[in-house]
């Protein structure tokens, strides 16, 4: 059996299963599935209180249709995966905490904002999903009087008479999620820890990490929850060899650590990851966070090439999950409470009471669709550099061939799967190739 779905600039019907084939060929594109890399966990994005609280700004059924677009199996894309910020974010409506100042046994601990708009949409979530949706935990700044800089925002780092606490803050925010019969799967040590934003944020040198995680974070919450994962560094990829080894190559940090969390905010870089995999092969890799910035750009065929062009290089180079940023925002491309508006793949129109499904919502279909959980990705070689490609080998044996084409040209491509295939890829496309009983 054969399925060919396309999305292309040139057509009206994004995600079309069609039958079109070429009478030649121009380049040849081989798969083989006897050579096998990474199994994949999923797809997924974030759950913040921007985008829970723009859905609660438009219809009951409009926010119904968000959910089922992104977590229907049938008809949505899938998603399996989460993301959600312990303490407020940019993209939260206001700087917040769980705890009174200088509360050094947590006692005043309580996650009651969340029960407004986070905590409801991921229930909702997993209802349409029909199961788990496993969550990534990440800070963007402990509370002020813990830091440097007496306030959330414009960086600081944590103090260190306050990391013990910090540390136990983690599993206070997972016991509490827990009491809402939700996942926490992930967390993360912090989120850009090399970034001083205008926004919530913590600066944490390599050495920093990496003694927080091995004397602090590793053993406390490992002593109550001994399977959760711990990520590192949780930013761009530039500078993931050397952050990410600096805490690996140490022998009691990285008993604790899982893997290490990339963004895409410096562009390319996708060699790194496989330098990285190569120092550290029993260790994991897993994009975290990546939007396109600037606010809200509508009609912008780009923003889906370069989601599908990134989640290309990233599994290539042993990436083994994708977690977009917001699921939704408003029509400004926020709420930000510090005006840092960004899009998603789903825009919400508050004022317009309509949604709009950009580019970039089509194109992670093309991958969350099809690469189901427990699939691994298989080498695919092209005798070109003109077109982007990854392949997978699903856990029913279903090869899955992905193909991008940002170029203003159509190519005629012989496939060589298990049988042999003659194709379009035409000009500024998406295709997925599925092959298998």
């Amino acid at each position: 059996m054969f399925k060919h779905y396309r999305t292309s600039k040139n057509s009206l019907i994004p995600h079309e299963l069609i039958e079109v084939f070429a009478d030649y060929y121009q380049l040849i594109l081989k798969v083989d599935k006897k050579k096998s890399f990474q199994n994949i966990i999923g797809f997924g994005g974030a759950f913040t209180e921007s985008a829970a609280y723009t859905l609660s700004k438009v219809s009951k059924d409009q926010r119904n249709e968000v959910i089922e677009s992104y977590y229907n199996k049938e008809t949505g894309l899938n998603y399996n995966i989460g993301r959600v910020h312990i303490n407020s974010c940019d993209f939260s409506l206001g700087n917040y905490t769980y705890i009174k100042d200088f509360d050094v046994e947590l006692e005043t601990f309580n996650i009651d904002r969340e029960l407004t708009y986070v905590i409801p949409l991921i229930k909702d979530a997993e209802k349409v999903a029909g199961n788990k949706i496993s969550l990534l935990a990440s800070p963007w700044s402990p509370p002020a009087w813990m830091k440097s800089n007496n306030e959330m925002n414009n960086g600081g780092y944590l103090l260190p008479k306050y990391y013990e606490v910090w540390a136990k803050y983690y599993v206070k925010f997972i016991d509490e999620f827990k009491k809402h019969d939700l996942s926490i799967d992930y967390v993360s040590v912090q989120n850009e820890p090399a970034a001083i934003q205008t926004w919530d944020s913590c600066i944490y040198s390599a050495e920093e990490e990496r003694d927080f995680v091995r004397d602090y974070l590793g053993p406390i919450l490992h002593e109550k929850y001994p399977d959760i994962k711990i990520i590192i560094w949780d930013h761009n990829r530039d500078e993931i060899v050397k952050r990410g080894d600096t805490v690996l190559k140490d022998v009691k940090a990285r008993e604790h650590v899982w893997g290490t969390g990339l963004h895409w905010y410096s562009k390319g870089h996708f060699e790194k990851l496989t330098e990285l995999h190569d120092l550290h092969p029993d260790k994991h890799l897993l994009f975290t966070e990546g939007c396109i910035e600037g606010g809200v750009h509508l009609n912008d065929w780009t923003t889906g090439e370069r989601y599908a062009r990134n989640m290309i290089g990233d599994f290539r180079n042993y990436c083994e999950g994708y977690i977009d940023w917001n699921i939704t925002l408003d029509e400004t491309g926020g709420p930000n409470h510090v005006g840092n508006l960004c899009d998603a793949p789903i825009i919400s129109d508050t004022i317009e009471q309509e949604l709009i499904y950009n580019s970039s919502f089509h194109y992670i279909g093309h991958f969350s669709r099809h690469v189901l959980a427990g699939s691994k990705r298989i080498a695919s070689e092209l005798d070109s550099d003109k077109l982007q490609h990854v392949s997978f080998l699903t856990a029913d044996n279903k090869i899955v061939l992905i193909v991008l084409n940002e170029t203003e040209n159509t190519y005629q491509v012989k496939l060589d799967l298990d049988s042999s295939y003659l194709v379009e890829i035409p000009a500024r496309s998406i295709q997925t190739f599925i092959e298998g009983e």
